[in-house]
């Protein structure tokens, strides 16, 4: 195993996270990438940009409010406008950031790397404040002293007053988005540490969900459980929770709900959080109590498709290659690729989610990516079953190595897994695979009752050309 996972305190006697060259690589990485394009400066308004820029953060509370930004001169040092006390806390706990240069402020002191100043909280203070104009005149200010007015800015997101009123300023406005992106397409040891880390937090989370799930819980119950153990062990932001059960399963609605899981269910998640800035996404499907020969058909499919993509993953391979082994949309049931995007689906992992590059039949295809060392993505595969409601839906996280890809998402996936207490009848343990419709499972439903060790036929007049191979994997 090249990757290792360690413990989340520092110590004196292991070498662990470094987070001080954390800090200094993603700086170099994107100063690097702003020498190489055309832009004079990049303007940040996104979370993600500003930490990887600054490493810098106050929390997730104001991640939708475009609130605080932060400028990166090319051949400078970032500057970051915080939201009130922050900028304060920055100086005396961040000292990273330059706190000698900038021009004098009113009482005499220096401008530093951290200073206060908000924009507009996405229009809630009033227009006529002026805080677009403020946040324009901030940036043009630093741009002059760096010798850049007349050099394009590039932007990643921003409120059309803040680009208004950098245009008045006679600043020339471009997009920036894709120099961060191609900074951050390539993590550094570190990055890929704490994205190891933030892994295996999602396995123990798995485990206690696996350990909860039984009929009678709710989805929303299930999102709970995951919530405290990813709190519990150090997350810093659960971005969210996708649990999907039973029926809602096909289609896939991407949002929890408070139904009742029923015997025989079908059961996947997504688990999105945050540790020390890096994000997972990273799903598994359980049967609740016992699975159908659908449910059980659908996953084989489903892994299939992921371990074909898995095997392919080394440097050279390009995204198009990947996805050119899923399915079209009209083979599960979408009419084009735009109706079933997302389903069969890749994407970087870092301090967003999602990061280049993008696996997908919508794009990749015709704009294919190399994949390159050091890239850490999501893969996710999704099949519907024969029944027309349940389904299954599998995500593993890799890291591309010299020679290939490793697996970072542990919590068993090979097999379908089935959660909650076993039954047991007057003649033994409740076979687990099994109908949810009882007279299915009866003499008179099907010529016999499927006991335990016994071989099911596969289900449906379409089944899958792999369906029945479950007992080999």
């Amino acid at each position: 195993m090249a990757i290792h996972t360690f413990g989340a305190n520092a110590v004196d006697w292991e070498q662990r996270v470094d987070l001080p060259r954390l800090r200094e690589e993603r700086l170099a990485r994107l100063a690097a990438k702003l020498a190489e394009s055309s832009l004079g400066a990049l303007l940040s308004f996104d979370f993600g940009n500003i930490r990887y820029m600054t490493a810098t953060h106050i929390g997730t509370w104001g991640m939708d409010k475009l609130v605080r930004f932060a400028l990166l001169p090319r051949g400078g040092k970032p500057v970051v406008w915080d939201f009130g006390s922050a900028a304060r806390h920055h100086q005396l706990y961040n000292p990273w950031l330059d706190h000698t240069d900038g021009p004098p402020t009113p009482d005499g002191a220096r401008a530093t790397g951290a200073r206060a100043g908000i924009s507009t909280l996405r229009g809630a203070l009033h227009p006529d404040a002026g805080m677009a104009r403020q946040v324009a005149a901030q940036v043009a200010e630093v741009l002059r002293e760096h010798g850049l007015a007349g050099e394009p800015l590039g932007v990643d997101v921003a409120e059309i007053p803040v680009l208004a009123a950098l245009r008045a300023e006679g600043i020339e406005v471009a997009d920036g988005q894709q120099v961060f992106l191609e900074a951050r397409r390539i993590k550094t040891a570190d990055e890929i540490a704490l994205l190891t880390h933030a892994c295996s937090m999602v396995d123990a989370a798995y485990q206690q969900l696996y350990e909860f799930l039984r009929p009678g819980v709710r989805e929303n119950e299930c999102v709970g459980v995951v919530s405290k153990v990813l709190y519990d062990l150090g997350s810093e932001y659960v971005e969210g929770v996708n649990a999907i059960s039973g029926e809602r399963c096909s289609p896939h609605p991407h949002v929890y709900s408070d139904r009742l899981i029923r015997p025989g269910d079908p059961a996947f998640f997504d688990i999105l959080h945050s540790y020390n800035g890096y994000r997972t996404c990273y799903y598994r499907t359980f049967a609740v109590g016992s699975a159908s020969r659908a449910q059980r058909d659908a996953y084989i499919r489903c892994r299939d498709y992921m371990d074909q993509a898995i095997a392919m993953v080394k440097p050279g391979v390009t995204t198009g290659d990947i996805v050119s082994l899923w399915p079209r949309a009209e083979e599960f049931g979408f009419p084009d690729e735009m109706a079933a995007f997302a389903l069969q689906y890749g994407h970087g992992v870092g301090l967003s989610i999602w990061e280049k590059p993008i696996f997908s039949r919508l794009v990749s295809l015709d704009h294919p990516e190399p994949l390159e060392e050091g890239m850490v993505f999501a893969l996710e595969t999704y099949w519907p079953a024969s029944d027309g409601w349940s389904a299954a839906r599998i995500e593993e996280e890799v890291v591309v190595t010299a020679d290939g890809g490793e697996v970072i998402t542990k919590f068993p996936a090979e097999e379908l897994l089935v959660a909650g207490r076993k039954y047991w009848t007057a003649g033994g343990e409740l076979n687990t695979l099994r109908e949810s419709q009882s007279n299915l499972n009866t003499a008179a439903g099907r010529g016999g009752t499927l006991h335990p060790g016994d071989t099911p036929d596969p289900v449906g007049p379409n089944p899958p050309a792999d369906a029945g191979r479950g007992e080999t994997r």
